[in-house]
């Protein structure tokens, strides 16, 4: 699954990546984001591509329930996308991009859990495919955008780690799955040299702790399950 990555990004290399308008923003670095937090997400507006920051756990125009009642939904299934309540509006017309430097997965039984951090080779964004929905608070009925991050089943590489890994698109699709005809055929695990991996700090097991401390990613040691 993603349940915590990061946004460590560069306006510039976003608007040259994405082709994004609107006025330049510095964007603060973030090393360990956490669900129902405001995320960077490309969408896909009127005038062309921008960057709007949204909550990372999407949430129907249709939920009227209180916030804290929505479910998780800071992943969307790959195998639910089209069919399931919670996603098909938003994939028929509000398919999306979330930027991401890296995010973390760990192995291990539950109480020593070790925490490792994924990332590109190349020091390129990644594009993380997603959906965003426009709707208002359930309780103060402020306008709400929030955002999931579509994940599917691993490649054999990712499989050592976990069953299941973000979708990976190559900045060159984002129009077509913004935009185009037949999204799904672009939900497919990415190939086996998209990541690299190594072991980070334990402190990143706790949402809230590091999220402005860039010694979060640093390696704490070669990967045992590394071939």
């Amino acid at each position: 699954m993603c349940g915590r990555f990061t946004q460590h990004l560069s306006w510039e290399e976003l608007r040259r990546l994405a082709d994004l308008i609107g006025q330049p923003r510095n964007l603060a670095p973030r090393y360990n984001i956490a669900p129902t937090t405001q995320i960077e997400v490309i969408r896909l507006g009127l005038e062309g591509r921008e960057l709007v920051p949204m909550r990372w756990g999407l949430m129907p125009a249709w939920w009227k329930k209180p916030l804290k009642e929505l479910p998780a939904t800071f992943n969307a299934r790959v195998e639910k996308v089209e069919t399931g309540a919670m996603w098909r509006d938003a994939f028929k017309t509000r398919r999306c991009i979330i930027p991401a430097s890296g995010f973390y997965e760990w192995t291990g039984p539950k109480g020593t859990k070790t925490p490792h951090y994924f990332s590109p080779p190349n020091g390129q964004p990644l594009a993380l495919a997603g959906l965003w929905e426009r709707s208002r608070h359930p309780e103060t009925g402020e306008p709400l955008l929030s955002a999931t991050i579509i994940v599917g089943p691993a490649n054999e590489w990712m499989r050592r780690f976990h069953e299941r890994m973000p979708v990976i698109l190559d900045w060159a699709d984002i129009g077509l799955w913004m935009a185009g005809g037949d999204p799904g055929a672009l939900l497919h695990p990415p190939r086996e040299d998209a990541l690299q991996e190594w072991i980070v700090s334990p402190r990143v097991n706790r949402s809230g702790v590091g999220d402005d401390d860039p010694a979060l990613i640093e390696a704490q040691g070669r990967s045992l399950t590394s071939a």
